[in-house]
C-alpha cells in the first residue's frame, strides 16, 4: 500500500504532458501554454492621452506666469480613432484630445480638462507645465517580444485578455486529453430507471462526468460494464485504442467480481500502484502503458460514491493537470483551523468533508460534517472543502491547523 503523498507524487514523476497544438488565442481559455507567449506589439502601441483634456508642447508654455500668461489657440480635436496617420500639432497651438487618443507629433504634454483654464477657443497658462505629464508612453507597459506568460501557465480570462491586447493571434498549447469513463457492476442501473430488488442507481457516472466537464474536458457518456471479465477486457482494449486516460468506478478492489486491475494488466498496463493509504478510496489502481502514440493511463476507482469523489478531486485532477502541462500542480492546498474534534484512522489519511467559514480575522474555520462513510454523498450539498487528517491514534483536537482543498462548486 502506497502513502497518499507518494501516490500524488507518482503522477508528477510519471505522467507526461500531451503533445502541443497551435490554436487561435480566442479559443484558448482553459488550455495550458506549451511555449512561452510573447507580446506581438508594444503596449501601448503609441504615445497616447491618459485623460480627456488638451495636449501641447511644454516648451511653448515654459515662460508662463501670472504676470505674463501664455495663450495657445485650440486648433483641432483628436479622437481615439479615425486617423489615417498620426496627427501633428503646429508649434504654439493646442489640441482638444480624448482618453486613449494618439498624441500628435509636436506635443509632449497633456492637461486634464478639469484643470485647464480656457478662454473661448484659447488655452491659458499662468505657469509652466512639465513634459510627459498625463501621457501613456509607447511600450511603457511592455515592449514587443516581452514574455506575457511562461510555458506551463493556464490561460484564464485575464491572461486571455492580455494576449489579445498584445495582438497574440495564436498560441501553442497542450491538447485536451481524450477520456473514457466506465461504471461497473451488474447491480448498477442508469439514473431514473426502475430498480429491481438489490439494484441501485448510478450516481458515479454523473459525478465523474460533471467533474470532468467542470474542468473543460468534453467526455462521452459513461459506459456501463457488467460483471463479466471478457466484456471488461474488450471494453478496456477499445478504450486504450481511442483515449489517453481511462477512468472507472467500481471493480477495483479484491472481490470475486473486481476484474479491472487484472484486465488492465493483461493489456500490458504496468501497475504503478494498487491501494492507497487513504480513507475513503483505499483500493485504487493506477497503471500506464507506453505506446507509439504516447502514454495510456488508467485510474480504477472504488465503487462507493464517496471514494469516487476522492479519486476525482485528488487523483484524477492531478493526472489531468499533468496531461495539460500545468507547471504548478499542487491542487491548491491551504491551511485552516479545526473547529470540532475529528477522529483519526490508525493506518490511513482521512479525507473529511467539511464546511468552511472565515472568522472576523479572516482565519479559515473547518467544521466536520456527519455521514462520512464512503457510500454516503448526502452531505455533498453542504460540503465546501476536503480536509486532510493525517493517520494516527485518537482524535485531532479542536484548534488544530489542518490542510484543506476546496471542492468544485
Amino acid at each position: 500500500m502506497i502513502s497518499l503523498e507518494d501516490a500524488l507524487a507518482a503522477y508528477t514523476d510519471i505522467v507526461r504532458p500531451l503533445p502541443a497544438v497551435e490554436i487561435a488565442t480566442l479559443d484558448a481559455c482553459g488550455y495550458v501554454l506549451a511555449d512561452a507567449a510573447r507580446a506581438a506589439t508594444d503596449l501601448p502601441r503609441f504615445d497616447q492621452s491618459a485623460l480627456d483634456g488638451y495636449c501641447f508642447a511644454s516648451r511653448d508654455v515654459a515662460t508662463a506666469s501670472d504676470a505674463t500668461p501664455v495663450r495657445l489657440p485650440i486648433v483641432q480635436t483628436i479622437a481615439a480613432s479615425g486617423h489615417a496617420a498620426q496627427p501633428s500639432l503646429a508649434a504654439g497651438t493646442a489640441a482638444r484630445i480624448f482618453t486613449g487618443a494618439m498624441l500628435p507629433t509636436g506635443a509632449d504634454a497633456m492637461q486634464a480638462q478639469e484643470r485647464a483654464q480656457r478662454d473661448g477657443d484659447t488655452l491659458v497658462f499662468t505657469k509652466s507645465f512639465p513634459a510627459g505629464r498625463n501621457i501613456r508612453h509607447q511600450a511603457e507597459e511592455l515592449a514587443k517580444g516581452t514574455v506575457l506568460a511562461e510555458a506551463g501557465s493556464r490561460i484564464g480570462p485575464g491572461l486571455l485578455a492580455s494576449l489579445v491586447n498584445a495582438e497574440v493571434a495564436t498560441v501553442r498549447v497542450h491538447r485536451r486529453p481524450r477520456v473514457r469513463v466506465f461504471v461497473t457492476g451488474d447491480e448498477v442501473r442508469p439514473a431514473g430507471s426502475r430498480l429491481l430488488p438489490g439494484e441501485i442507481h448510478d450516481s458515479n457516472g454523473p459525478l465523474i462526468t460533471a467533474l470532468l466537464r467542470a474542468q473543460g474536458i468534453d467526455v462521452p457518456p459513461p459506459v456501463h460494464l457488467g460483471d463479466d471479465p471478457s466484456q471488461v477486457r474488450a471494453a478496456l482494449a477499445q478504450a486504450f485504442a481511442e483515449a489517453d486516460l481511462v477512468i472507472s468506478a467500481g471493480g477495483a478492489s479484491v472481490g470475486d467480481k473486481d476484474f479491472l486491475p487484472a484486465a488492465a494488466e493483461s493489456l500490458r498496463l504496468r501497475r504503478v500502484f494498487w491501494k492507497v493509504a487513504q480513507k475513503p478510496a483505499k483500493p485504487m489502481f493506477f497503471g500506464l502503458r507506453e505506446d507509439a502514440d504516447g502514454q495510456k493511463l488508467m485510474l480504477a476507482l472504488p465503487g462507493n460514491p464517496g471514494a469516487v469523489l476522492i479519486g476525482m478531486v485528488l487523483h484524477v485532477r492531478r493526472v489531468l493537470d499533468r496531461l495539460a502541462g500545468l507547471a504548478r500542480s499542487d491542487l491548491g492546498w491551504t491551511t485552516g483551523v479545526l473547529e470540532h474534534a475529528v477522529e483519526r484512522d490508525d493506518e490511513r489519511a482521512r479525507l473529511v468533508r467539511m464546511r468552511l467559514r472565515h472568522d472576523e480575522h479572516g482565519v479559515a474555520r473547518l467544521n466536520p460534517l456527519p455521514k462520512q462513510d464512503s457510500h454516503m454523498l448526502s452531505n455533498l450539498g453542504r460540503a465546501d472543502v476536503l480536509v486532510w487528517v493525517e493517520a494516527g491514534t485518537g482524535e485531532v483536537a479542536a484548534g488544530t491547523p489542518l490542510r484543506w482543498l476546496a471542492l468544485p462548486e
